[in-house]
């Protein structure tokens, strides 16, 4: 499948169920190579930010702004190839849901509430600057306000 079709197909189904394949395929383009800690903080940046209302309403359009996510920035082309890591995305994404149904005092959350991610091998944006509150694997976790 698809990153094409998936995002055709969440814009046909009724939620939570586009938010819920959004954001497993977030997971999968973002960190299917991370460790599973890594894959749920990532998750959890994602819920955090639907929690602010700072950035859209939904997950899907929270994932979807221009930039901010893979969703924007792999080719619709793009083909998830890794079954084992397409079920692993999923089953982060439940647990982070998870966290995120709680009252948040009591989310224990992986990511420290973080609100944007890097993996600084990779990439240096100009926000990328401080200090982190988290690094899992190949990832550097913010808190940005």
């Amino acid at each position: 499948m698809t990153v094409g079709w998936i995002l055709w197909l969440a814009s046909i189904l009724p939620q939570p169920h586009a938010d819920q394949l959004c954001l497993a395929t977030t997971i999968y383009l973002e960190a299917r190579s991370e460790p599973f800690d890594g894959q749920r903080a990532v998750a959890e940046v994602a819920l955090g930010r639907l929690d602010s209302e700072l950035y859209g309403d939904t997950l899907c359009s929270v994932l979807s702004k221009p930039q901010q996510f893979a969703l924007t920035t792999v080719s619709p082309n793009y083909e998830l190839t890794n079954p084992m890591a397409w079920r692993r995305a999923w089953q982060a994404m439940r647990l982070a849901f998870e966290a995120y149904e709680q009252p948040k005092p009591m989310r224990n959350l992986i990511s420290q509430g973080a609100t944007h991610f890097v993996a600084l091998a990779a990439a240096s944006p100009a926000w990328a600057q401080g200090q982190p509150v988290a690094v899992i694997g190949d990832h550097t976790f913010y808190r940005l306000h």
